[in-house]
């Protein structure tokens, strides 16, 4: 998934750079029939202001909230509307106007058309309130380009409980230039990364331990290689390995850009770090003897990466499969119709364990909207309020969900109904998990949980942003020459002192150099800012 995220991330970049300005909020430009689909609200959007319905400040619960004028919301959201999903916009927009006095609409860009579609949404100047908004989907670009307003005393006056449950750290990621534009998740995403695998294939071959090390996961894999000659040991496919970044993380190393794919890292242990690439890194040539090893013992195949198949493990022809946690438990519950006899566990290998950016699923205020106050108390009741939660991303228990005797949630008549696809509005407090969810999964957030700390270890970089519009053109360089060289060699299928050197030479003509330069001039400004 990471290699594929990547282009995307580039197309939206490539279009956003083409945005030179937002609608000033006068017009009311409505989107083309055939780019959204719409969640009708059911409701007429008339002025009640003279009747019973209308509230004061007291009533809605928000100090100076005019809610005296009913208004209509609009958000939007990338996804697909559930077929079913009418009853569910009646029930909410029912206890929106009462506490509220207002209706929610949803608008859908689906993930097809969302490269393409999301950035002109805010180029247009179509009048609507807030959306969806993530890091990569290149939020702190289109803040800088005025398409979101500012939040710095809205946030907190208008949705405050949201406000109170946000960490430090989440807002210093909702800022660009000192001033924070969006809404992050209040959802508490893990860097974890390490093998999934099944232990019901070796049991009763004398190997009865976890897997902690990749020591442990090799003597796995030649376990199953010897024994399972039918399947592929490790599942590797065309969008590349995550061996390597796996690797970097259990060796307690931290992605300059906090995510997988990258080839700048840092040791976050240091007092002022120092950015570095892989042919710089001392325990490379170690890492690359591993991996040329693996090749050679067949753990996959020649042609990985002109393989397309991402699901290999769960299908049954890979043994391992190296993911996060969530991507452990989705295995998981996914398995227990299909494989009730295969026991999955997971490792994590990643030491300084800290939150994904808070800002990867964000909603932000539009810079047309009409209603920005009412928006952001919508928003404060569909993250915080449980009843209203539940409904906006679950739907109506008896009809769309159930529950067990454990709370753990179950989706009724897929073809028709589903959890929202608008992942800003996850809380940690209120989701619920899914029938089957492994008991160990609760007990690694608490351990993750106890060990983060705002400012401290990889944490204290989450809220760093890299701006590499000073070396658009050497990093967009470097990333190609990476793909191009690092990815055979982090395979072993280059002779592993040959080909880093060959890397090496390659990262250099395309301007690593610059590149390294420029971003630690932004990583040495952000350690004193922090100080």
């Amino acid at each position: 998934m990471k290699k594929k995220l990547i282009s995307m991330v580039l197309a939206v970049v490539l279009l956003t750079a083409t945005i030179t300005g937002c609608g000033n909020g006068s017009g009311d430009t409505k989107a083309p029939a055939d780019t959204t689909k719409s969640a009708q609200s059911g409701t007429t959007n008339k002025d009640t202001s003279g009747e019973n319905k209308a509230q004061d400040a007291e009533g809605s619960g928000i100090p100076d909230l005019d809610t005296s004028k009913q208004v209509e919301i609009v958000m939007y959201s990338l996804g697909t509307e559930p077929a079913g999903q009418q009853p569910i916009w009646d029930k909410l927009n029912e206890l929106l106007l009462e506490k509220l006095n207002c209706t929610l609409k949803v608008n859908y860009i689906s993930f097809a058309d969302y490269p393409n579609k999301y950035p002109l949404l805010f180029s247009s100047g179509e009048a609507f309130d807030m959306a969806y908004a993530a890091s990569w989907l290149n939020y702190p670009s289109l803040a800088q380009k005025g398409a979101f307003m500012e939040l710095d005393e809205m946030w907190p006056k208008y949705a405050p409980n949201n406000y109170a449950q946000a960490s430090e750290t989440a807002k210093n990621q909702s800022k660009v230039d000192g001033h924070s534009y969006c809404v992050p998740s209040l959802n508490r995403v893990y860097s974890s990364y390490g093998p999934i695998y099944r232990m019901d294939l070796v049991k009763d071959l004398g190997f009865d331990k976890e897997i902690e090390n990749f020591a442990d996961l090799e003597e796995y894999m030649d376990l199953i290689k010897a024994n399972y000659p039918e399947m592929q040991p490790l599942s590797i496919y065309s969008m590349g390995s995550e061996v390597d970044d796996t690797y970097m993380y259990f060796n307690g190393m931290y992605p300059l850009k906090g995510s997988q794919n990258d080839f700048l890292w840092i040791d976050p242990a240091q007092e002022n770090p120092q950015i570095f690439t892989y042919y710089d890194y001392e325990k490379t040539p170690e890492f690359l003897e591993m991996m040329s090893r693996w090749n050679e013992k067949g753990f996959y195949p020649k042609s990985a990466l002109a393989d397309t198949d991402s699901k290999k493990f769960n299908s049954g022809i890979a043994a391992v499969g190296i993911h996060s946690d969530d991507a452990y438990v989705s295995s998981v519950v996914n398995n227990i119709a299909n494989h009730p006899d295969w026991d999955v566990r997971y490792s994590n290998f990643t030491k300084d364990i800290s939150n994904l950016s808070f800002t990867q699923d964000a909603m932000v205020i539009s810079n047309t909207s009409k209603n920005p106050e009412r928006a952001l108390a919508v928003w404060d009741l569909l993250t915080t309020d449980e009843e209203i939660f539940d409904l906006f991303y679950y739907g109506i228990e008896g009809l769309s969900y159930e529950l067990n005797d454990k709370d753990e949630v179950t989706i009724l008549d897929t073809d028709n109904y589903g959890i929202t696809t608008m992942w800003a509005v996850k809380n940690s407090e209120l989701m619920k998990n899914s029938v089957g969810t492994p008991d160990k999964h609760g007990a690694l957030k608490a351990e993750w949980d106890a060990y983060i700390k705002d400012g401290q270890g990889s944490q204290k970089y989450r809220s760093f942003v890299m701006d590499t519009s000073p070396v658009e053109t050497e990093y967009s360089a470097c990333l190609n020459a990476h793909q191009q060289y690092w990815w055979p060699l982090e395979l072993g299928y280059t002779d592993p002192v040959k080909g880093l050197e060959e890397y090496k030479t390659m990262m250099e003509a395309a301007g690593i150099e610059k590149v390294i330069a420029e971003l630690q001039r932004q990583l040495d400004e952000y350690v004193a800012s922090q100080q």
